[in-house]
């Protein structure tokens, strides 16, 4: 066996002890454990994000995820995968978040979409963003434009037009996706 392979065996069977010993309530176990899954899980992290800035929040958000679980990890399998995927979950989580703050950064200046208590379209959005609305079924320009324009709640805005919270929302679901489609999701 080579030697690479033989540290890796034992580093698997000491933190699967260690972390088994920490499900018991041994602090110590978990210490060592959590020392040595440090590097570990930064090396994991990094190699999916680079240097971003946000690579050490991800690695304390994964750190966190493990304190948090660690009740579910069955002893009699190696910890390795278990971390990894939690990590791997960690940075995927990450990347959505991302997606959808990109995805609501607007090429569009704030200032022409604010118009508070707006009913409709109206001259104080852009050409584009008009038409854009224009285009929407009736029910989806009312549902975006109560939550987006006017910035009422989902309850607010249910009660306003008489229906369920859970339509309203679909109807706003599916206008943001006809929007987006438009847009290049540069909009919402």
């Amino acid at each position: 066996m080579e030697a690479g392979t033989e540290k890796r065996e034992e580093r698997t069977e000491r933190w699967r002890a260690w972390m088994a010993a920490a499900q018991q309530g041994d602090a110590d176990a978990y210490q060592r454990l959590l020392t040595e899954l440090l590097p570990f899980v930064s090396g994991i992290v990094r190699g999916r994000v680079g240097s971003d800035p946000a690579a050490e929040d991800i690695v304390q958000e994964v750190l966190l995820s493990i304190h948090t679980a660690r009740h579910t990890y069955r002893s009699e399998r190696p910890l390795e995968p278990w971390v990894r995927t939690i990590a791997r979950n960690a940075v995927i989580d990450w990347a959505r978040r991302q997606a959808r703050a990109r995805g609501r950064e607007s090429g569009v200046d704030a200032a022409d979409l604010a118009a508070p208590h707006l009913e409709g379209p109206s001259e104080s959005l852009s050409p584009g963003v008009e038409r854009a609305l224009a285009s929407l079924p009736d029910a989806q320009r009312q549902a975006v434009v109560m939550l987006k324009l006017e910035g009422l709640t989902v309850a607010e805005a249910a009660e306003k037009v008489g229906i369920t919270p859970g339509a309203l929302k679909l109807r706003a679901h599916r206008g943001y996706r006809a929007l987006r489609d438009l847009f290049g999701r540069e909009l919402l």
